[in-house]
């Protein structure tokens, strides 16, 4: 897929701020790839979940049921008793807390998601949006804060199919909601999203075909567009037998009975093939039929894309079954227009859950089980509803008068070109019947000009964000206060003296998160002041507040490690052990982050440019393993400490070798501003050349700074030289310096 910048921009505000989106665009505009390509590479923690089982295992998360344990039935967003009637399953939000019965392990999942991505959200009803809106923000403790925190990301297309909701359901929600569709939700008012929509469409090039289609979805055809579609109304027609067309209908039964008869008419044998399954994969949501049964001049269709570099196929891609041999189950397929025969693999997919690995502090993907069969059915017929994301360069199109919403878009969207359709009956006016809701709704569409300032307002926002959050320790305290809680249950050696120790730590912790409640109101005052000096005053704050944070940090950090190797000797402490060790896993995440918000605030006001405040921003959530060294891990010998100097000769041998200061830093385990100072050291003693760190330019521009202003501090030289030089630049040309002067 060649550059798109929606595309980029819609990348850079998942990664990059935590500003709900609403994603979306035309049939083949790249709303699959979008997904995989944050799946594959975004640092945040997230989840992916789906309405309905089939969506779910197509994109690769779980569905939205199963994610939150929520009850089917209508969900009436109050603590008031609510009544559903004699056929609605209703029930309010002190009873959805009640069936949800979270364990232990969703909770933690849930506390640690960065961002919740709901795909295929044309099908998720508002009363769904609200029910996950509740559930979130009691997990999550936030009362007031939309989705509890978490930041949302929406990926459908509107236009297409609509949620189910029974007539005596609307009943009930017509009293709280405007419509049935997600954006309907009462928290949908609260937490609005950027509305942002891909453009390039990758299935049609024909210009014609695309602005009909573009009519046909926003109820604007013209008589003219209705002519130029029923010009291919040719209620007789019968393909030929190797032509590859596919009829879209409205009935699984209809499809059903043309696909039976087609494969009846074939003289070759039929062969049964049996779906494998192992563990745990619910009938709802098999991705294709159990029982294939296939004869040789099959036509079918494929229903995933191809893998690898050399892609055969791809999710509609017609066929034909040119032989079957039955005891090696080998299928052969044959493509009109293509002399290679395509010799298929069975495909598996998997039904994962989501789980929470505390040693690695991430959210992992468990798979439950897999389902392995040929990635392709029978395509004489499928229904309009099946083909929803499929692609197909001939179709006849035969749905009658019986459209449902949308139901017209998707048919004709499903086709390459205009002239592979073939409709059955006449497309008027009163089958192109697009809710008018949707289209008000569409109107929030943010311009594209519009998108770039939105995303640089919203980075600056989710920067001053992680700045404050930094410095809120209710997390820690609240670990540290089950830790001594859980006292009284242990069955460790010398147990009053832990408990001892337990209380004597929690009231550092407490004195720290007391002092961040009092802390973190002084950032968002200075955050809304009216002054072009408030990143400078911003900054200035948070250095001072986390010198103070990271000192008391550092005591902490220094006795819990001694008590956890004073105990790793002592018999039938593991348990015990590890629980310290996740003590410490939080207290290092708080560490980290305190360091990188004082990054982010200099960041701020200096002026650097906001993809490298970003970076910086990004290591605040990154992921805290459990260090087996630093919190002296049951199963590893304590490593020996490089004597005085040996540390900056390692450094310098690995940089003499060829290793860059980002992978010195990486396989020393190391920050990249230590080894930035172990080579500062280098060049002032001149074992290596300044040169080496920095280009002749720089270095005659810093030198020339730290002559013209002795008196400057580093802040102050840096604000000076602008965005282009670190601080680690202005290091170097004090070693430089420092070296000259030993010299003279």
């Amino acid at each position: 897929m060649e550059p798109n910048s929606i595309f980029e921009k819609a990348v850079a505000f998942v990664n990059q701020t935590n500003q709900p989106i609403f994603l979306t665009g035309k049939a083949g505009t790249g709303k699959t790839t979008f997904l995989r390509h944050i799946k594959e590479h975004s640092h945040k923690r997230m989840a992916v979940i789906a309405p309905t089982g089939v969506a779910a295992i197509n994109a690769g998360g779980t569905t939205i049921h199963s994610f939150f344990n929520l009850p089917f039935g209508t969900y009436i967003p109050t603590n008031k008793t609510v009544w559903g009637g004699a056929y609605a399953n209703v029930y309010n939000k002190n009873q959805l807390f009640a069936k949800a019965k979270l364990t232990s392990i969703k909770r933690d999942i849930i506390k640690s998601l960065d961002t919740l991505i709901i795909d295929e959200i044309s099908m998720v009803r508002a009363d769904t949006m609200d029910a996950i809106d509740a559930l979130l923000r009691m997990v999550r403790y936030k009362p007031d804060t939309p989705f509890g925190g978490v930041q949302m990301i929406f990926i459908g297309d509107m236009f297409q199919l609509p949620p189910v909701v029974k007539d005596e359901e609307w009943e009930q929600l017509q009293e709280v909601y405007n419509s049935p569709f997600f954006f309907d939700a009462l928290v949908m008012k609260e937490a609005e999203p950027v509305y942002i929509e891909l453009k390039k469409i990758y299935r049609q090039s024909d210009e014609l075909f695309i602005k009909i289609l573009n009519n046909v979805r926003n109820n604007t055809c013209n008589e003219e567009d209705l002519e130029i579609l029923n010009e291919h109304y040719d209620p007789y027609f019968i393909p030929d037998a190797h032509s590859a067309y596919i009829t879209l209908t409205t009935h699984n039964y209809k499809a059903d009975e043309i696909n039976q008869g087609a494969l009846e008419q074939l003289m070759s044998a039929p062969v049964v093939f049996e779906a494998k399954i192992t563990g745990e994969f619910p009938q709802n949501a098999y991705p294709v039929d159990e029982q294939l049964v296939l004869k040789a001049g099959a036509q079918i269709m494929f229903i995933k894309n191809d893998k690898g570099e050399n892609r055969r196929f791809y999710n509609g891609k017609i066929g034909t079954i040119e032989q079957i041999d039955a005891d090696a189950k080998h299928i052969t397929v044959r493509f009109p227009n293509e002399e290679d025969l395509l010799v298929l693999e069975a495909e598996t997919w998997k039904n994962i859950k989501y789980d929470f690995d505390k040693e690695n502090d991430e959210i992992k993907e468990q798979e439950l089980g897999t389902y392995t069969q040929y990635p392709i059915r029978l395509a004489w017929a499928v229904t309009i509803h099946k083909s929803q994301g499929l692609t197909f360069e001939k179709a006849i199109i035969d749905a009658g008068q019986s459209f449902a919403p949308g139901q017209v878009y998707v048919a004709l969207s499903r086709l390459t070109r205009i002239d592979g359709m073939v409709l059955k009956s006449k497309i008027t006016p009163a089958s192109i019947n697009t809710d008018p809701r949707i289209i008000d709704f569409a109107q929030n569409e943010s311009p594209e000009d519009a998108l770039d300032n939105q995303l640089r307002m919203s980075q600056k926002i989710f920067a001053e964000q992680a700045i404050a959050q930094a410095f809120d320790l209710a997390e820690a305290y609240d670990l540290w206060l089950d830790f001594t809680k859980d006292m009284i249950r242990r069955a460790i050696p010398e147990k009053e003296e832990a408990s001892e120790f337990a209380l004597e730590m929690l009231n550092l912790v407490k004195e720290m998160e007391q002092t961040g409640r009092r802390f973190v109101p002084q950032i968002h005052q200075l955050l809304n002041l009216n002054d072009a000096n408030r990143y400078q005053q911003l900054n200035d704050r948070v250095q001072a507040g986390a010198g103070w944070f990271l000192n008391k940090l550092t005591t902490v950090l220094k006795a819990v490690r001694q008590h956890a190797e004073a105990y790793r000797v002592k018999q039938k402490t593991k348990k015990y052990i590890s629980e310290v060790k996740a003590q410490i896993q939080a207290l290092e995440r708080k560490q980290i982050q305190i360091e990188q918000a004082a990054a982010v605030a200099m960041g701020l006001s200096v002026q650097l440019n906001m993809d490298t405040v970003m970076q910086e921003v990004h290591k605040m959530f990154a992921p805290v393993p459990i260090d087996a060294a630093s919190a002296t891990a049951a199963d590893a010998e304590p490593k020996p400490k490089a004597e005085k100097g040996q540390s900056k000769a390692i450094s310098l041998e690995l940089f003499k070798e060829g290793m860059s200061i980002e992978k010195i830093a990486e396989t020393r385990n190391m920050s990249v501003n230590t080894i930035f100072g172990h080579l500062a050291d280098c060049v002032t003693d001149g074992t290596i050349e300044a040169e080496q760190l920095l280009s002749k330019d720089k270095l005659s521009a810093v030198r020339k700074a730290l002559e013209d202003n002795p008196h400057k501090t580093l802040t102050e030289l840096k604000e000076m030289l602008g965005a282009d030089y670190s601080f680690n630049d202005l290091k170097i040309g004090k070693a430089y310096e420092a070296r000259n002067m030993h010299q003279s």
